[in-house]
């Protein structure tokens, strides 16, 4: 009921990135001191050149072009353990000048545009040997200030790399002009496929997978990488899909390093990320820590079970956010109700889907301390897969 309780006192009623002031942040708050979330329980090249490291990539149709619709739906499962940061290698360097990105995107044409966000477009480019890149083009409209997330980005990206991290190929940010490259994940977003425009509907299973992936990732990010990286803008938006449907994370603009103090357990820092994704107690005290990126994945892991999306504006007042939504109809035992429809042909069993329910909760409890760590909950994942494979009677090669 306190779960409950802290919700109906949140609204979020925007999409998309976002940077919140002050004043705003606190209005989407609860001042209640009933509220759980109150609780003291919770806590370079030259102008002309472009540098890069190798394109070649060990990650299976992580760069090809072919978006066919016969490839393999099924998919192989997440690797049993997590590994430290591996130190990346340079396989080789590639030298561009402005005038050869301009050719290859045809002038950064509309046609070679594969996707927009809050700070730039991101384009599919072909490189004179045959491989696939994409590149991501900072706007034009408040340049100065977007220099800061580009330069973030890019001093993140080449400190790590994972299999489920998107790859960083390279950078340019001369000639007014902010670019990055990185992989090409040719089968689009999650959101997309969530919403039916990737052709066929992803099933529980490929669900699961994609869950574990993302999980794995952030707990690579919080625990394994040279340096703790909280990413800040973990949603459905953000997670590619390989043709063989891996997840991949992407987007860092927003991401931050953690703390090199011991004894300090929180970064203080301004407001960043997307409404709807956002930690209740970081809104609240500005205090970013790796447990916000949990609460995201709470949110996105509701997001996988039902299709909706965070926010929900033309539901219903009482429908509208949707983890206030899914949480009401499972205090009342329905869990049914939360499941995509489109799922609802397949062999789930009850327990399964309450486990995952359960989870996506945990992650998503308004107050930090009552949240797992993302280790802990990529370990409950498998524990899901592995009770959702033998009641299903259904293995994945």
């Amino acid at each position: 009921m306190l779960f409950a309780l802290c919700l109906e006192r949140i609204s979020w009623i925007f999409s998309g990135n976002l940077l919140l002031s002050d004043d705003v942040a606190m209005n989407l708050l609860c001042c209640s001191p009933f509220c759980p979330c109150s609780s003291p329980k919770g806590e370079g090249g030259t102008a002309h050149n472009l540098s890069a490291k190798g394109l070649n990539s060990n990650e299976s149709g992580s760069s090809k072009l072919s978006t066919s619709s016969d490839a393999p739906l099924r998919i192989a499962p997440s690797p049993p353990r997590f590994s430290l940061s591996p130190k990346p290698s340079v396989i080789g360097t590639i030298q561009l000048s402005i005038n050869d990105i301009r050719e290859i995107t045809q002038n950064f044409s509309s046609s070679c545009k594969i996707g927009e966000g809050g700070v730039g477009s991101v384009y599919r480019a072909k490189l004179a040997d045959g491989r696939i890149v994409a590149i991501k083009r900072a706007k034009k409209e408040n340049f100065a200030a977007l220099k800061a997330e580009f330069s973030n980005e890019v001093a993140l990206l080449t400190k790590i790399e994972h299999r489920s991290l998107v790859r960083l190929l390279g950078y340019h940010d001369q000639e007014n002009e902010y670019l990055i490259f990185t992989e090409y994940v040719p089968n689009g977003t999650l959101r997309e496929h969530l919403d039916g425009r990737r052709g066929k509907i992803l099933n529980f299973s490929q669900r699961l997978e994609i869950a574990i992936d993302v999980a794995h990732a952030l707990t690579y990010l919080h625990l394994y990488a040279e340096k703790t990286i909280i990413h800040r803008d973990v949603k459905s938006s953000n997670i590619l899909l390989t043709e063989n449907l891996r997840a991949k994370v992407a987007d860092f603009g927003f991401a931050k390093s953690g703390s090199t103090q011991p004894d300090k357990t929180h970064i203080s820092t301004k407001v960043k990320g997307t409404a709807g994704y956002l930690d209740p107690e970081y809104l609240k005290t500005y205090k970013l820590t790796p447990k916000s990126d949990v609460y995201s994945f709470g949110i996105m892991l509701i997001e996988l079970i039902s299709v909706r999306r965070p926010v929900e504006v033309k539901k219903p007042p009482n429908e509208r956010i949707t983890v206030r939504w899914a949480f009401d109809k499972h205090s009342k035992g329905n869990d049914r109700d939360i499941l995509d429809p489109a799922l609802n042909d397949e062999i789930i069993d009850d327990e399964v889907l309450q486990k995952l329910l359960g989870l996506a909760f945990q992650c998503a409890a308004p107050t930090r301390a009552d949240r797992p760590d993302m280790k802990e909950a990529v370990e409950q994942l498998w524990d899901i897969r592995k009770d959702y494979r033998r009641k299903s009677h259904r293995t994945v090669p």
